[in-house]
């Protein structure tokens, strides 16, 4: 596992969802799952899908129980709450105090970041307050009826919008590079810009599980259920 987290680093956040920290050794990922408790072919789902744009076997997600993939997307919210929007908040403060004061994109950049990490945070506790709940609250009952029952839950694939969240980083990132004058320091410039980069490419990948699996998951189980 080592050697892929070298040339990825990219992953480093994404196995720590998973328990496993850095002091890899030359351990294989089945020995590492081995230790950690972990299912080794879940693991390796979420590397690919995470590294491979092109890469999501949706029918194999599928297989997968319920709370395997809430646990995964609660870890991936926490992560964004401790890790992620300070990284960005602390980069972005030191860059809007040492840029040109009163000037008015750098604070459009600082409202529009606020919107989003507002945005962000009201739906993690939704997520951990409705949401996952139901979510888990439907395989549980689903769990109480005869294998054959079970068998019949097919999903369907649903046509993704456009997630809201995603496009009010987009356009965060686009007012910087496209919009910045006036003075400012530009290597604080690039570090937002990275982190946002960051954010983007690992929410991008966390809503490809959101929405293309656990979404028609749950509307499949509805019909079950309800």
């Amino acid at each position: 596992m080592s050697e892929v987290v070298e040339e990825h680093p990219s992953l480093i956040p994404v196995i720590n969802r998973f328990g496993i920290r850095l002091g890899l050794g030359d351990k294989s990922v089945k020995t590492i799952c081995e230790e950690n408790k972990l299912d080794t072919d879940f693991l390796l789902i979420v590397i690919n899908t995470f590294l491979n744009e092109e890469y999501f076997p949706e029918k194999k997600l599928q297989t997968f129980h319920t709370s395997q993939i809430i646990d995964y997307l609660t870890k991936t919210n926490q992560y964004y709450q401790r890790y992620q929007i300070p990284n960005i908040e602390r980069h972005l403060g030191s860059f809007i105090a040492m840029s040109t004061p009163a000037n008015n994109t750098v604070n459009l950049i600082g409202k529009f970041f606020s919107s989003f990490r507002e945005e962000l945070t009201s739906r993690i506790e939704k997520d951990k307050t409705i949401w996952f709940p139901y979510c888990l609250s439907l395989s549980e009952k689903l769990n109480e009826y005869p294998c054959e029952r079970k068998e019949a839950l097919h999903l369907g694939s649903e046509q993704r919008l456009e997630d809201p969240i995603e496009a009010l980083l987009a356009d965060l990132k686009s007012i910087m590079i496209k919009h910045l004058s006036g003075n400012y320091d530009e290597n604080l410039c690039y570090a937002v810009i990275f982190a946002i980069s960051s954010l983007e490419k690992d929410m991008k990948q966390h809503n490809r599980i959101r929405y293309r699996i656990l979404t028609p998951m749950v509307s499949a189980m509805e019909k079950l259920c309800i």
